[in-house]
């Protein structure tokens, strides 16, 4: 066969678009360079395939006959290539992710070791930071996807609620209410608090919670983030309103109980960018976390909501 791939997709190109311009437009070509391409298909064919006039153009009935064959073979070495490069990348592609600290520290060790077991070869680089910072990351293009509790109203990422993570009271093991099984928000009056920075989103939901409170406890230490929050109560300085993922499940000094009257929750999801796809082994990893956060991190979202204040 004494034709080239280059001859082919002119000649689709000029069976769709029906104008030799409009065709070597498509392909960034001279209308010229667009007619002997055809012409050295229809010679090593040796029939014509188009009938031109000056002002139209079509398939000769071998045209027609030619044109679904020529399309499944353009079809099936696109469909190989892509394969190809989807294997290489997973092999030796890199993942930029995008995670709020505390899943980073509790969930994700988890599933990278997965991940890396059946993909030794690519590079994961986390970016862990707040809410916004985890936004950023994806919208800027910094991260491929990210995991986020924000994000749902934002016009340019599809955010894909994963369960819901309710937030918990920490306290030192020896506090009197450590083997209580929950407190309520109510009883916080009169309690020194830890809290996290103002910047934080996780302070926007506590603050809420607290907000119609008769007597609101103060947050006499502040911190940028979860974890300086937990070394200042594990210093003895106060109570802090925490993430549940925020909190090991085995510290040692530290214990953590539910806050309710109300019960407040955090939707987890994972947030993705609108505008290009997910390389493959960033969408490999993508499936793996959203099959490992519902149920066996967070509560499902199917389940019956409890309240949870207006963000």
């Amino acid at each position: 066969m004494n034709f080239d791939l280059t001859e082919l997709q002119a000649l689709v190109a000029v069976a769709d678009q029906q104008s030799f311009r409009a065709a070597a437009e498509s392909l960034h070509l001279s209308q010229p360079a667009l007619s002997r391409r055809i012409g050295k298909l229809e010679a090593a064919l040796g029939t014509p395939l188009l009938a031109r006039t000056t002002r139209h153009v079509a398939l000769t009935a071998t045209g027609r006959e030619f044109l679904e064959p020529a399309r499944a073979a353009l079809g099936g070495l696109q469909d190989a290539v892509l394969r190809l490069a989807g294997s290489t990348a997973l092999r030796h592609g890199r993942v930029g992710l995008a995670c709020v600290p505390s899943v980073a520290a509790q969930v994700l060790p988890t599933v990278l070791r997965a991940f890396a077991a059946r993909f030794p070869g690519v590079r994961v680089q986390l970016t862990d930071g707040s809410a916004s910072a985890v936004l950023a990351a994806v919208t800027d293009g910094q991260a491929d996807f990210g995991i986020d509790f924000v994000g749902a109203q934002e016009p340019d990422v599809r955010f894909e609620p994963l369960g819901r993570e309710p937030y918990v009271l920490v306290m030192p093991r020896t506090h009197a209410w450590a083997r209580r099984r929950s407190v309520r928000w109510g009883e916080l009056a009169g309690q020194r608090l830890v809290s996290v920075s103002r910047r934080s989103g996780n302070r926007v939901l506590i603050d809420q919670a607290l907000a119609d409170l008769p007597a609101r406890p103060v947050a006499f230490h502040e911190a940028e983030h979860v974890a300086g929050a937990l070394a200042l109560v594990e210093a003895g300085l106060g109570l802090a309103a925490l993430p549940r993922l925020g909190v090991p499940a085995r510290h040692p000094l530290l214990a953590a109980v539910r806050l309710v009257e109300p019960v407040v929750e955090r939707v987890l999801g994972l947030v993705t960018p609108l505008d290009r796809p997910l390389p493959p082994a960033a969408a490999v990893l993508h499936e793996m976390l959203a099959a490992a956060l519902p149920g066996q991190w967070l509560t499902p979202i199917a389940a019956t909501p409890a309240r949870t204040p207006a963000r």
